[in-house]
């Protein structure tokens, strides 16, 4: 049986695709995004995340750790993620539930014993299963394990990618997806490798021959002050949304903190810790440039 590694699975969602679904977040993301909103969704394997809120200081966890993680500091208590071994000792002994280990390994059965249970939901709303991230084309062999098996229970399936895949990848993956949510982040090839680390050349190049195809797609267009949210752009990345085979629509993400918390939890430094949320006359400024292309836009997910 095909497994992967999962580090959510969020039920009765409304902003990943069409109706009521099931969105299952695969982890893993061969980007690195200065905005991005699930840092615990970045690597591969199962990591160790701290709510320091909840801590009630009562020190079992120092106990139960063995690999010298976890030390004091005044009255803070302190984990030292570099001498982590995600064991999990601590998260078992932590009443507060302050500890949490996200990731964890799931066989296609187990996912989709999640996912066939909303089934009259999937039906009644149009709805049905999301796969997102990360970035589940990162784990290729489980997530077409899983779209078969929506597929074979005629289960409507939507795939949330930044597109950074080889197109052999895609081809074995493409028929199994019924629609596409489809990140453009950046289109100028330099900055997209300052601010994501990688090229944008195969997200482009995959999004063309997506089109070619015949595919539903719906672009996904995180708009993050001081970023990318330029004119120059826009009016590239409309151009070229324009230029597709099959029209599409256009959903402009604007940037929000509710990631800055996750960072923290992960004891990791947040880029974008002074950024703020664009105001609605420059969101309704850039849909109307959008919209200029004779583009269909939507604000929001």
């Amino acid at each position: 049986m095909v497994s992967g590694t999962v580090f959510d699975i969020k039920k009765f969602s409304i902003h990943d695709g069409p109706g009521i679904r099931t969105t299952v977040f695969l982890k893993g993301c061969p980007l690195d995004c200065w905005w991005c909103h699930n840092p615990e969704s970045q690597r591969v394997e199962p990591e160790l995340m701290v709510r320091p809120q909840r801590c009630i200081s009562c020190g079992a966890c120092l106990v139960a750790c063995t690999h010298g993680a976890i030390s004091t500091r005044g009255d803070a208590i302190i984990t030292d993620q570099d001498h982590c071994e995600v064991c999990g000792a601590c998260v078992e002994t932590c009443y507060a539930e302050a500890r949490e280990i996200v990731g964890r390994t799931m066989t296609v059965d187990d996912v989709m014993a999640v996912i066939a249970r909303d089934i009259p939901f999937y039906d009644e709303s149009g709805g049905g299963a999301t796969f997102s991230g990360g970035e589940p084309l990162l784990q290729p062999a489980f997530l077409l394990a899983l779209l078969q098996a929506c597929r074979a229970q005629e289960i409507h399936t939507a795939l949330d990618t930044c597109g950074f895949a080889s197109w052999t990848t895609l081809e074995r993956i493409r028929p199994h997806v019924d629609l596409f949510l489809y990140d453009l982040k950046l289109m100028d090839e330099d900055r997209h490798r300052q601010f994501t680390g990688v090229s944008n050349a195969p997200i482009l190049h995959n999004l063309i021959k997506l089109s070619e195809n015949d595919h539903e797609i719906i672009i996904r267009f995180p708009l993050v002050p001081g970023f990318n949210d330029d004119h120059d752009n826009i009016r590239q990345l409309a151009a070229f949304v324009a230029r597709l085979p099959r029209p599409v629509q256009v959903d402009v993400l604007p940037y929000h903190h509710i990631a800055a918390e996750k960072y923290q939890r992960m004891n990791r430094d947040y880029a974008l810790a002074n950024t703020r949320p664009p105001d609605e006359e420059a969101v309704n400024e850039i849909r109307r440039m959008l919209e200029a292309r004779d583009l269909t836009v939507k604000i929001g997910g």
